[in-house]
């Protein structure tokens, strides 16, 4: 399985928490930016003339804020360049205040079969206090022009004065819309975003009370039918996000845009962060690429077991041996005995018991500790 990933980095206004490579002050340029990525993809065309992908996955910044032709062009680019599967998983993400009806036919009729919409809380003053160009009424109609879609609704906790009956309402709110996935995740607060004078402040959900928000809210999206496939993601059955399933099965995926990374034959890179050099690399007739990493034995199997922790499915013990020629329980033993109580092994597979998904990180760095 593989997939492709193109970075739009355009928005309408940046919000306070984001620390990704997006530009709401040069909407002007998105014409130019997808004509250098159209070329990037054409410079890649041979190298993976071998491959078929399963997914596209269109994302950002907030891809919906360009005209949807563009958008229709860049599918259209990818069938052109690379061998899609007939089934591929082609998702887009939106803000639910930058969509209308016409956007969405010409995203379907250009062959996109799933949406990603950012929804992020279901209350109006947490929208405006994190710099969301939509609000509550912005997202129920995009739903309505999505009613029968196989749609995606995100969930942010740890918002300033959010508590645990707000994420319920939230997600209350996404499944009676018609969602059949919702990523449910925590503010992360980095340095140098406008959100981080909050959090030094002390206005922000400390680590407790977003933990019970987490906890509330896997309470709901079980009572309304949501499964977990990964710590932060649930989904009606057989609604699991393909290409985020490649991604957590170390799977290769290339990408393109600014600030895109691929794992390729086990060699990551990632492309420049800057607009200005991207476009002159792309029409120099050079690769933006910016970082470049060989990942060797002991890399890969820091990641098979960091990404395959995070999911309920858990660690394919075969599959492990298969790939490390080891046998993981005997390997790491001393470090399953630290976390015995966290852990358990079933049909050949070893997981973090539900309940401890949301501190997995703990758990799963005794084990990287071991490698």
């Amino acid at each position: 399985m593989a997939g492709i990933y193109v970075h739009i980095p355009f928005c309408k206004s940046k919000c306070s928490y984001c620390d990704f490579a997006s530009f709401p002050d040069k909407l002007c340029f998105a014409e130019s930016y997808m004509a250098c990525v159209y070329r990037e993809m054409a410079m890649r065309e041979s190298e993976l003339k071998n491959y078929v992908f399963d997914t596209l996955y269109i994302g950002g910044g907030t891809p919906s804020v360009i005209d949807e032709k563009y958008i229709a062009m860049l599918v259209a680019a990818v069938g052109k360049h690379f061998k899609l599967s007939p089934d591929a998983e082609i998702t887009i993400e939106m803000n639910p205040g930058t969509v209308s009806s016409g956007k969405i036919a010409l995203y379907e009729k250009s062959g996109i079969n799933r949406f990603s919409v950012g929804l992020q809380s279901a209350v109006d003053s947490q929208l405006e206090d994190i710099g969301r160009v939509h609000n509550l009424k912005d997202f129920l109609n995009c739903a309505k022009l999505l009613k029968g879609k196989n749609f995606n609704a995100d969930v942010m906790l740890g918002l300033k004065n959010q508590t645990c009956a707000d994420v319920e309402k939230t997600i209350t709110v996404a499944a009676e819309a018609g969602a059949s996935h919702i990523s449910m995740y925590a503010l992360s607060v980095e340095d140098g975003t406008p959100i981080y004078t909050d959090y030094l402040n002390g206005e922000l959900p400390d680590s407790d009370e977003v933990a019970a928000m987490y906890a509330a809210g896997t309470g709901k999206l079980a009572e309304l039918g949501f499964e977990r496939y990964e710590v932060s993601n649930f989904c009606k059955k057989g609604a699991e996000s393909r290409h985020n399933l490649n991604y957590w099965r170390r799977g290769e995926y290339i990408g393109f845009g600014v600030s895109a990374s691929s794992c390729i034959n086990n060699v990551r890179f990632t492309n420049t962060f800057d607009l200005d050099e991207y476009f002159k690399c792309i029409l120099s007739g050079h690769l933006a690429v910016k970082d470049r990493e060989e990942i060797d034995k002991t890399g890969q199997e820091e990641e098979f077991i960091m990404l395959a922790l995070r999911t309920s499915r858990g660690l394919d013990l075969k599959e492990f041996e298969k790939l490390f020629n080891e046998n993981f329980l005997d390997k790491y033993a001393i470090a399953l005995q630290k976390v015995t109580g966290y852990i358990e092994v079933n049909d050949g597979f070893l997981k973090i018991k539900d309940r401890f998904l949301f501190i997995q990180n703990s758990i799963i760095v005794e084990f990287l500790q071991a490698v």
